[in-house]
C-alpha cells in the first residue's frame, strides 16, 4: 500500500491534478467560515455590482431615524414622469400588503410614496401570497426607484421627536465621501453582484459544493451499475453477457444526453432537487463503463489464479471478489474520477437549458451560468457573473482529468515509464 501511494504521488501529472483540486477544496472549507449565510440571499438591489468594497449608503444618513425625500419642482416633475402608474401600483400593492392601511397611501403624491416605500421596503420580508416571481418583480422595482435619484443633491429630511415635523437633515451630494474605516457594516464583493444582487463569491463556492456533490452521487451510481453489469458480462459470459450487452448497445445507439433531457423534462422543475439530477445523471451514464470493465474481466477470467478458484469450489461472489475485482479496482478508481467530471459537464450542460436542478434552494456551477446568460451579464459587462464559473468548471475537469491521466500512467502496463 505504502509502495502504491509513493508511486502515484510520483506522477507530476497526478500531483499538479491534486494540488489544483485540493486548492479548490480548501477555499469551499475555509471561506464559509468567514463569509457564513445564505448563498441565495439578496444583499443589493443592483444588477451587477462589480467587484469592490461597499457600505450601506443609510449608514451616512443617520439610519436610526425616519426619512422622506425632500423634491424640488423640478426633480418631482422628472421622477413623476419615470415612475410609472403601473410600478405606483406595485409599490401600493406591497405596502398593502406589508400591512399598510391602504386609504393612507396616496399613489399621486411621489414624495410621500417614495418615503414610505424606503422606510418599510426590505427584499427579506416574505410576504404572505407573494411568489418568488413576486419578490423578484419587487427587488427589481426598488433597483429603479434608486436609479431615478442620480441627481447632483438630495436633501434628506427626518421627523424632529420635539417637534413632530420634518427638518433637513442631510443634504448628499455627488462629492460627498465617507472613511471606509469609521464604518461598521462594511461588505468586502471580490466578484461583486449577480443581477440579484447576491454576493458571486459566496454563491461560486455554495455552487461548487453542490456541483460537486451531483458528481460524487452520479460518479458512484454510474460506476457501480457499470461495475456489476461489466463483472457479470465479463465472467458469466454465454446468455447474461448477451442480455446485458444488448441493453448496453441499446443505450449505446440512443444518446444519453438526449435521453437525459427526456427524463429531466419529465420529472419537472418543482421535483428537480440536486439528490434527483444527480440520480438521473448517474442512471444515463453506466454505458461506456459496462463495456470497459466487461472487456477487462474478459482477460481475466481463464487466468490461472481464477481456474485454480473454479477448481477449489469456491463460488461465483467469491470469486469475482477476491480473484477479479482487486486486478481491476485501479481502472475501477480511474472509471469513477472520469464519472465525477463527466456528471459535472453534464449538470452544467442541463441548468443551461432549464432542466437542472430547481433555482429556489442552492445554486450549481451550471445554474450559475443559466442565470448569467439569461439577464445578459455578457452583454452589460458583468464578467464576474460568468468567467469565474467558467474558470471553476474549467479547473475542476481539468484537475480530475490529470489526476486520471497520472494514475493511468502509473497502472497501465503499456504507459508505465
Amino acid at each position: 500500500m505504502k509502495n502504491t501511494i509513493r508511486q502515484v504521488f510520483s506522477s507530476a501529472k497526478f500531483v499538479t491534478g491534486f494540488v489544483i483540486f485540493s486548492s479548490i477544496m480548501l477555499l469551499v472549507i475555509i471561506y464559509p467560515i468567514f463569509n457564513p449565510g445564505d448563498p441565495l440571499q439578496m444583499i443589493g438591489y443592483n444588477s451587477f455590482i462589480k467587484p469592490g468594497t461597499y457600505m450601506p449608503l443609510y449608514d451616512s444618513l443617520e439610519t436610526s431615524r425616519v426619512y422622506t425625500i425632500q423634491l424640488d419642482d423640478a426633480d418631482e416633475k422628472r421622477i413623476a414622469g419615470k415612475l410609472l402608474p403601473a410600478d405606483r401600483e406595485a409599490m401600493k400593492k406591497w405596502l398593502v400588503l406589508y400591512g399598510l392601511p391602504e386609504d393612507t397611501i396616496d399613489i399621486e403624491d411621489t414624495e410621500a410614496l417614495l418615503s414610505l416605500w424606503w422606510n418599510n421596503y426590505s427584499a427579506d420580508v416574505r410576504l404572505e401570497g407573494a411568489t418568488i416571481a413576486d419578490r423578484r418583480a419587487y427587488a427589481r422595482l426598488d433597483q429603479k426607484l434608486h436609479g431615478l435619484f442620480d441627481f447632483e443633491d438630495l436633501l434628506v429630511y427626518a421627523v424632529n421627536p420635539d417637534t413632530g415635523e420634518y427638518e433637513q437633515s442631510k443634504v448628499v451630494t455627488g462629492t460627498d465621501y465617507i472613511n471606509i474605516s469609521d464604518v461598521t457594516n462594511v461588505r468586502v464583493l471580490p466578484l461583486g453582484t449577480d443581477n440579484f444582487g447576491r454576493d458571486t463569491l459566496k454563491q461560486l463556492v455554495a455552487a461548487i459544493v453542490t456541483s460537486l456533490w451531483i458528481g460524487l452521487v452520479a460518479g458512484a451510481i454510474a460506476t457501480l451499475i457499470g461495475l456489476l453489469l461489466g463483472l457479470l458480462a465479463g465472467y458469466v459470459g454465454g446468455m447474461v453477457d448477451d442480455i446485458i450487452m444488448f441493453f448496453t448497445n441499446l443505450f449505446t445507439v440512443i444518446p444519453g444526453f438526449v435521453l437525459l433531457i427526456l427524463i429531466s423534462y419529465s420529472i419537472g422543475q418543482g421535483s428537480r432537487g440536486t439528490t434527483v439530477v444527480a440520480i438521473v445523471i448517474g442512471f444515463t451514464s453506466w454505458v461506456w463503463t459496462t463495456r470497459s470493465v466487461r472487456s477487462q474481466v474478459i482477460s481475466l477470467r481463464n487466468r490461472d489464479h481464477v481456474n485454480l478458484s473454479k477448481l477449489s469450489g469456491h463460488t461465483l461472489p467469491r470469486i469475482i471478489i477476491a480473484d477479479i475485482l482487486p486486478y481491476i479496482a485501479s481502472y475501477v478508481v480511474m472509471a469513477f474520477i472520469l464519472q465525477i467530471s463527466s456528471a459535472i459537464l453534464v449538470e452544467a450542460q442541463l441548468s443551461m437549458l432549464g432542466l437542472g436542478p430547481k433555482t429556489t434552494e442552492v445554486p450549481t456551477l451550471g445554474l450559475m451560468m443559466n442565470w448569467a446568460m439569461s439577464y445578459t451579464a455578457h452583454l452589460s459587462g458583468a464578467w464576474w457573473a460568468y468567467y469565474p464559473v467558467l474558470l471553476v468548471i474549467a479547473l475542476i475537469s481539468f484537475s480530475l482529468n490529470l489526476m486520471n491521466t497520472g494514475l493511468d500512467q502509473i497502472f497501465n502496463p503499456q504507459l508505465r515509464s
